[in-house]
């Protein structure tokens, strides 16, 4: 089995969401906060190594930075 490479840091995303989640997000073109802001939490959860962790993660550094989820 071949290690997973670690593409952290992408963007302005956090480190905490894992490397999986983060080169999943970076492989559907999605490199910033701003860009998470664009989905909604359901489109983000379909993508493979994004999960309920991550989406977390991701919420509060959206509420810190004073973006939301796109409403489904």
């Amino acid at each position: 089995m071949s290690a997973t490479p670690d593409v952290r840091p992408v963007g302005d995303l956090p480190d905490a969401i894992g490397k999986t989640a983060s080169r999943e997000l970076s492989n559907n073109g999605i490199t910033s906060l701003k860009q998470v802001a664009a989905h909604s939490k359901k489109e983000l959860l379909a993508i493979h190594g994004v999960g309920p962790k991550a989406i977390a993660i991701l919420g509060e550094a959206l509420a810190a930075t004073g973006l939301e989820y796109k409403e489904p």
